[in-house]
């Protein structure tokens, strides 16, 4: 049928029905170089969110004229959105003869960078075997300081991830309070000396509840959720690899939001901006909430 036998059969002129078809045509156009642009980006951090994509591509989606509402919608439309994947291992055993410390953070709301650190181990399956990924994170800049990924849950992996985090860090002039649940690693004697000889202050959660210690377990929700490969049949050798990678990607690349969308090698090395948080609005400071 023609142009024109449509336009009679819907009741509609000629001009109406070109323009809602360039339009249509220009809508179109528009959520296929919105898509390219996200897919760039989650080639290298495929499970990335979409309020961090709008944040890191913004100067380009604003040639486009899509804007964040927008943007969620075209990623609706091709099935495109994230939906958070929630698991829980248990990884610490609290019942030793080790001494346990105050938690001297409760409540706390960094405002330097090296003012509190926050450690955590981790439990990631790959190659049809248990893995353990330790890490040291910077709770006002959400850095990650220093990583270990291990076969077994021994106090190893989380003293290679302290070792690490104090050859990188900047500040060794400031007092420095770690953090840690009260698992065995962390209150064993070799862990300890260690803090005592780096003149670290420790902290320990009070409570079995992970949440407890947010920030940590916020960013072991990243590396796996966002940043490391889903592929099971990785070895321990190939999948440290892919650790060394996502960690990169998560310091030098995500924005966060509790970081004013800055990427934490950023935030790390300023201390002017306060850390916020989504419940209490943009404007307001966060405790150790994990927001990120």
């Amino acid at each position: 049928m023609s142009v024109s036998g449509v336009c009679r059969l819907l009741g509609i002129s000629r001009q109406r029905y070109y323009r809602q078809k360039w339009r249509m045509d220009k809508s179109r156009r528009r959520a296929a170089g919105a898509v390219e642009l996200v897919r760039a980006v989650r080639m290298e951090m495929p499970r990335i969110g979409t309020r961090k994509l709008y944040h890191m591509l913004r100067p380009s989606l604003r040639e486009l004229h899509v804007g964040r509402d927008r943007l969620f919608g075209i990623l609706r439309a091709n099935r495109m959105l994230i939906k958070p994947v929630r698991s829980y291992h248990v990884t610490t055993d609290s019942r030793h003869r080790f001494r346990r410390h105050r938690d001297l953070v409760a409540g706390t709301v960094p405002t330097r960078p090296e003012e509190i650190w926050v450690s955590d181990i981790t439990y990631i399956r790959a190659g049809g075997r248990h893995m353990y990924l330790s890490l040291v994170t910077d709770a006002y800049s959400k850095r990650i300081m220093g990583y270990c990924l291990s076969g077994s849950l021994d106090t190893q992996g989380p003293l290679q991830a302290l070792r690490m985090a104090n050859r990188n860090r900047l500040y060794r002039g400031e007092p420095l309070i770690h953090h840690s649940d009260r698992g065995i690693q962390y209150c064993s004697d070799a862990y300890q000396e260690t803090l005592g000889r780096y003149r670290m202050t420790p902290s320990m959660t009070e409570t079995h509840d992970p949440y407890a210690n947010a920030v940590a377990e916020r960013v072991n929700g990243i590396l796996k959720q966002e940043l490391l490969p889903q592929a099971p049949g990785l070895s321990l050798p190939d999948m440290r690899r892919a650790v060394r990678d996502a960690v990169h990607k998560y310091n030098n690349l995500r924005p966060h939001f509790s970081c004013g969308y800055m990427t934490p090698a950023g935030m790390h090395l300023q201390r002017r901006l306060r850390i916020r948080c989504y419940r209490s609005g943009p404007s307001v400071k966060a405790g150790l909430d994990g927001t990120t």
